[in-house]
């Protein structure tokens, strides 16, 4: 046996002394592993090390099940009901899911199974799984930076459900007509719109004096009461408390770790499911629900010749999945070592995906009968985000006999989807951070409250009277090239200088097998090209930031521009600051920036791997 410079030799005479050697074998095991700070493959075992004393204690998933609904949790989000139907349907129906298949396996699964296995492998959160590469330490920042950002508004849209769901709480539901104190004159009962009163204006869509609407907008948002970004007065009392209950519920459900929030998943990750398929049920029983779905289902090939449906498909796919928020990599960091990762990346990707196209039918059913009630055609009630699940949806149930109910399953759906998905965005911020700072780790329940309170503390921004612009300005930046950027410098780290053939050697060490050639090459080429390619798209496309017909000043984009850089900057100011802390020249502290910390001595004797032209 020989391993990194250190070898083993041994004969065997009789079963007493193969009984001694075994033993002495295992001795010698375990201290090339803590010499190696890596994992050792043997012809009997294979023995983790990870790479402190406190890794030994790290606590793992209670069940293996736990772990899979966390990652299915986090990647089956709002989005999945309020913007893949609207997109697939809008870009050519099943044509759409020519491009949007095609990058799930050129570079989603790629990129999805790229950062379990690096999370398990080192046993790290974001930032400290770098010490394969130090000088990108940085972007293991920059994904927990824009996982906190998210938390600032996604939170906020978890409240607006709570607040729904509560409101829901009544034998008549309050956006059913217009005689409530928000209304406006202009508010119009639903029965006395169709496409003659309509006209050419506007989309029944976009009209803004429907009740539901107006719930929205003046009862939740109380948007009439602010001009712009630049009003946005006191938050709202109510959302104030539905923020409270849904921050109390993230700190209880991950101040204890894994092993609290590997049990709240088990109803919030599969509550969605359940109440999809009783909305889908009702949904097909109404009139109207097959013209619906025939309009979603409705294949349109010329649609691929508009490069903004490869776009869309392409930004869709990364952001459906989750890669590059740091998420997976923490969630895969509390796995056994051995666990076989390459099957979960591709169980709960696909399990993602197919949500995103099942939920299409319980959406577009509900359409079909929106505009089978108003006479219109499916482009006018079409609509994607919260337009969808707090103003079309909610006045479709409001409808239907039973709509009390159908209503409260509706935003516990939503409600679980989101929560989830803030979980694990708030537990890659937590355990980022704390394997990064012990101190943390060792006060992780205080750690989890500061970081629960911190994001209550600028939520109170989205939740004012002009709070919808705010969050409409983190939604644009916080996570949109800034999150692109960093997974395409994580990639380009991993492949190209950790470098993909160690990659799958850590790879083969935790499973028995090398990643096949199609992985390796997604790796080192496809995915990164894709998300350069996404990078440039998203900077080219990126617009005038806008809120319906309001147009947001030109300092709102200039802040919000910042907010994207204040994240994107960790890259390169902590390379900088990394190369300037290591000793020896400027050659040397390269080779000491891109080496495993655990080789260091390698490159005190000038050897140096990624240094090497290796000869085919």
């Amino acid at each position: 046996y020989r391993e990194s410079n250190c070898s083993v030799s041994y004969s065997s005479s009789s079963s007493a002394a193969a009984s001694s050697f075994n033993v002495e074998k295992k001795e010698v095991e375990l201290i090339l592993v803590k010499e190696q700070n890596g994992v050792q493959y043997t012809n009997s075992s294979v023995v983790a090390s990870p790479s402190s004393g406190e890794d030994v204690d790290r606590e793992t998933w209670g069940k293996k099940m736990d772990f899979l609904l966390s990652v299915i949790g986090f990647a089956v989000d709002l989005a999945n009901v309020w913007r893949f139907p609207y997109l697939c349907y809008k870009n050519g129906g099943g044509a759409f899911l020519i491009p949007y298949v095609l990058f799930l396996f050129i570079a989603g699964m790629p990129l999805f199974y790229m950062e379990l296995a690096l999370g398990q492998y080192n046993r790290e959160g974001a930032a400290t799984v770098w010490k394969i590469c130090p000088i990108f330490k940085g972007v293991g920042y920059t994904v927990i930076i824009i996982a906190l950002y998210v938390g600032f508004y996604y939170n906020v849209i978890i409240a607006w459900s709570l607040y729904y769901l509560f409101a829901s709480l009544t034998s008549e539901l309050p956006w059913l007509n217009c005689d409530n104190p928000w209304n406006s004159p202009n508010c119009t009962e639903p029965q006395h719109i169709n496409g003659t009163f309509l006209g050419n204006r506007t989309s029944y869509a976009k009209y803004k004096n429907t009740p539901a609407a107006e719930f929205y907008e003046r009862r939740v948002l109380h948007i009439h009461e602010s001009k712009g970004i630049n009003d946005l007065g006191l938050p709202r009392w109510e959302l104030t408390l539905c923020l409270i209950l849904v921050v109390f519920i993230l700190c209880f459900s991950l101040w204890k770790g894994v092993k609290s929030s590997g049990k709240v998943v088990y109803v919030t990750a599969t509550m969605p499911y359940i109440v999809l398929l009783v909305l889908l049920i009702r949904g097909i029983t109404l009139p109207g629900a097959m013209n619906g779905i025939r309009a979603y289902l409705h294949i349109d090939l010329k649609k691929l010749n508009n490069p903004q449906v490869w776009i869309d498909a392409a930004t869709q796919i990364f952001f459906s999945l989750g890669a590059g928020f740091g998420v997976l990599i923490a969630f895969a960091s509390y796995n056994k070592f051995d666990n076989n990762c390459y099957r979960d990346a591709i169980l709960t990707s696909s399990i993602n995906c197919i949500t995103s196209f099942f939920s299409g039918f319980a959406v577009f059913s509900v359409l079909g009968y929106m505009a089978h009630q108003h006479h219109v055609n499916i482009k006018d009630v079409a609509t994607e985000g919260a337009g969808l699940v707090f103003i079309i949806y909610p006045e479709a149930i409001s409808t239907l006999p039973g709509s009390t109910f159908f209503a409260i399953v509706f935003f516990i759906m939503l409600l679980t989807l989101g929560i989830d998905s803030s979980m694990g965005g708030m537990e890659a911020v937590i355990t980022g951070l704390s394997d990064d700072f012990k101190i943390l780790k060792r006060n992780r329940k205080l750690f989890t409250f500061a970081v629960a309170f911190g994001t209550f503390l600028i939520a109170l921004l989205c939740i004012t009277n002009g709070g919808i612009f705010v969050l409409t300005l983190l939604d644009r930046y916080a996570a949109g090239t800034s999150i692109l950027f960093g997974v395409l410098i994580e990639a380009i780290g991993v492949s190209w200088f950790y470098g993909v053939d160690r990659f799958s050697e850590d790879i083969e060490r935790m499973m028995g097998f090398k990643p096949g050639i199609y992985w390796r090459l997604c790796w080192k080429f496809v995915s990164p090209a894709f998300l350069l390619l996404a990078v440039i798209a998203s900077i080219v496309t990126s617009g005038d930031l806008r809120y319906d017909d309001y147009i947001f000043p030109r300092w709102s984009n200039m802040v919000g521009w910042s907010i994207a850089l204040s994240s994107m900057l960790f890259v390169p100011i902590y390379a900088i600051y990394k190369l300037l802390i290591l000793p020896g020249t400027f050659k040397e502290r390269i080779a000491y920036g891109i080496t495993p910390e655990h080789e260091h001595h390698l490159v005190k004797e000038g050897n140096v791997r990624q240094f090497k032209v290796r000869k085919c």
